[in-house]
């Protein structure tokens, strides 16, 4: 029988290399460019590429441990880029404390706002152009409730760092939540419908990243060979599941105290899935705890070809949705969650708002042909204790000296573009003329 698992997408380094697009739309891999297989990075990486890599590696790894200890659901997906980038916007309008505490929990202490910057725009420009055999884009997106303003200096950096598109919209309107579903729709390729239910008037942003992931195995499964075979759940029970298999294959193998684990390419193989199974007696729930950033560079690092004489492995279609405000917040970001928070390089009345939520949906699928797997993470900028007084309806207004309290013009206002008339003509009840 088999046993739960730990499985990663990866691609051949956490890294990326220099280059960016200012186009606002997904950038994809181009599959009709010639595939070969991507032995090594285009360039050699620089020390803040590396200090990034590791960076991200570590929010992620600790990400999940922390997700999958609270979630008793028997499944947990993340993915840690897209919740990552939908963040990395959000530092671009935090400032003092907030900025230290979102920089601090995403990894990158040492690294100026430019470097990080710089970092997420060369990510994007490696990922998704690393492999032409494999379709992967990211989106990245600002909507802005309309009766908060957003500082320009906000959205110019994350359109140059994230290829950012971003709109001021009416959150009241039914129109601008059904807008922002068809957007994570149209960038998940369909397989995440909405990232967010309804839209408080009151919200301030949505900052939004969308990830979609599409690639076949290096070595493909044959479905004639797939088979009805029995899967041992968490606590013991036992299911049968579609189980895809082959034979005599030379895969990437490594072992460790409490684990074995492969590497499964894709296309080229710069990009692949890694299965880690625990040893007999341990949890993947207690697995995933202990793969911190050290261990998976060992694990990865120990990988080796070798000869399987049977390869099996579950077929799956699995979708997730969390919230992950107490993990982020349990990771040093609790100040960006709590009133007090300074989003002053965001919008003028930043200091009045706060993360009031972070929602990630995810999905996967694997097949005997390969695999696709989407993502969507919702940053919910939250107001907390600001008056608004916007004068957008019909409105009385007069003038007046203050101490003696009298009234020098008063007037009523329906209309501010309407232009002046002339009076109607008016008869005398004194004269019996009509004046005008």
């Amino acid at each position: 029988m088999f046993r739960p698992y730990v499985v990663a997408i990866i691609g051949c380094a956490a890294a990326f290399v220099a280059g960016c697009s200012d186009s606002s739309r997904p950038t994809s891999s181009t599959p009709e460019r010639e595939a070969a297989r991507r032995a090594e990075l285009p360039r050699t990486l620089s020390a803040t590429e590396r200090t990034v890599i590791t960076a991200s590696n570590r929010f992620g790894l600790d990400l999940a441990a922390r997700v999958a200890a609270a979630d008793r659901r028997a499944n947990v997906i993340l993915s840690p880029l897209s919740a990552s980038m939908a963040l990395g916007m959000a530092l671009n309008g935090a400032d003092g404390a907030t900025f230290d505490a979102i920089r601090s929990a995403l990894g990158f202490d040492a690294l100026s706002q430019e470097q990080i910057n710089g970092s997420y725009r060369d990510l994007i420009d490696l990922l998704t152009g690393l492999d032409p055999q494999v379709r992967f884009e990211i989106a990245n997106a600002v909507w802005a409730n309309e009766r908060v303003p957003i500082r320009s200096t906000f959205r110019d950096a994350v359109a140059h760092a994230f290829n950012a598109r971003a709109e001021a919209r009416d959150f009241s309107d039914p129109e601008t939540l059904a807008a922002i579903n068809e957007w994570v729709e149209q960038s998940t390729r369909g397989h995440i419908e909405r990232i967010v239910d309804s839209l408080d008037p009151v919200l301030a942003a949505l900052l939004v990243n969308a990830i979609y992931f599409d690639a076949a195995w290096t070595m493909q499964f044959d479905p004639n060979d797939t088979r009805r075979q029995m899967f041992t759940r968490e606590d013991g029970s036992v299911v049968s599941i579609d189980m895809m298999s082959m034979q005599n294959v030379e895969v990437r193998r490594a072992g460790g105290a409490s684990y074995s684990a492969i590497e499964l390419p894709y296309g080229g193989e710069a990009f692949s899935m890694v299965i880690v199974l625990p040893n007999d007696g341990i949890a993947a729930r207690d697995l995933l705890a202990e793969l911190d950033s050290n261990e998976w560079a060992a694990l990865t690092g120990a990988f080796r070809s070798s000869k399987v004489d049977l390869l099996s492995m579950p077929k799956l279609k699995l979708t997730y949705d969390t919230y992950l405000n107490d993990p982020l917040q349990a990771m040093g970001m609790d100040p960006a969650f709590r009133p007090g928070a300074d989003f002053t390089r965001m919008s003028p009345v930043g200091a009045h708002m706060c993360i009031d939520f972070v929602r990630q949906k995810t999905f996967i699928d694997v097949d005997e042909r390969g695999t696709r797997a989407a993502a969507a993470t919702g940053v919910g900028m939250g107001l907390v204790s600001f008056t608004s007084f916007v004068v957008d309806r019909p409105f009385v207004f007069a003038i007046r000296e203050r101490l003696s309290d009298t009234l020098l013009f008063i007037g009523l206002v329906s209309d501010p573009t309407a232009m002046d008339q002339d009076a109607e003509p008016h008869a005398s009840d004194c004269t019996g003329a009509t004046s005008g």
